[in-house]
């Protein structure tokens, strides 16, 4: 399944422990027209993540290299805008291809749901073995942080629906009062949530058929604009 620019659609967590590496003109199909995308809000992070001249301008070789970047995370339209959605999923890979990255989280003999608000990312580990690889998610807005430190599953419902808000929450597991991870079919990137921890509805699956009740969590960080 496809991302779109418009909204975060569902995303295979096992297609982001793929090895990315840096991309180039070169590797553009020749059926594809030329890139000429303007500069984007996270242009430099992304000529950085590339390892490209980082001046925070676009030109066609940054263009190229991200839209290559996005065809390999199966970003749709692989424009080469250098969007929050593009550098997240580009955070996701790295983190998932480097052990290092994923210091801030305990490891454990036993599994561990890590929630880093500071980049919003979620991975599951079990000792330093990743079971669930990084994927974006999108946590509590100002004034309804999500509540960080040690939390475990205490209740989980396939087909919560929430009657505070009047939302869906697909594949819920409630880990501290109302807050729980859980499916959405809203954009992942922009505003934030009332507390609760959002993926996409198929890695809200995929987490809930790896989970169970009195599983640990791990959250720490602060949400970007929420002052921490």
């Amino acid at each position: 399944m496809r991302w779109t620019k418009l909204c975060a659609a569902a995303v295979s967590a096992a297609a982001l422990s793929v090895l990315v590496a840096a991309p180039t003109a070169a590797t553009a199909p020749r059926d594809e027209p030329a890139c000429t995308s303007d500069t984007g809000p996270y242009q430099r992070e992304l000529e950085k993540e590339l390892q490209l001249e980082v001046d925070g301008r676009q030109s066609p070789e940054d263009c190229a290299a991200i839209s290559a970047l996005q065809r390999r995370l199966d970003i749709h339209p692989p424009d080469g805008y250098a969007d929050l959605m593009t550098y997240r999923y580009a955070l996701a890979d790295r983190v998932g291809r480097d052990s290092a990255e994923r210091r801030d989280c305990p490891t454990r003999t036993y599994r561990v749901t890590c929630v880093d608000l500071d980049r919003q990312l979620l991975w599951v580990q079990k000792g330093g073995r990743l079971v669930f690889a990084p994927v974006p998610v999108r946590t509590g807005r100002k004034g309804l942080e999500t509540r960080v430190g040690w939390h475990r599953i205490y209740w989980r419902n396939r087909d919560h629906h929430s009657t505070i808000y009047d939302v869906p929450m697909p594949y819920a597991q409630f880990f501290d009062g109302g807050q729980a991870l859980h499916g959405t079919d809203e954009d992942l990137f922009t505003s934030g949530s009332a507390g609760c921890v959002n993926l996409t509805e198929e890695d809200a699956k995929t987490l809930w058929d790896l989970l169970r009740e009195d599983d640990q969590l791990y959250i720490w960080g602060a949400k970007p604009g929420t002052g921490g």
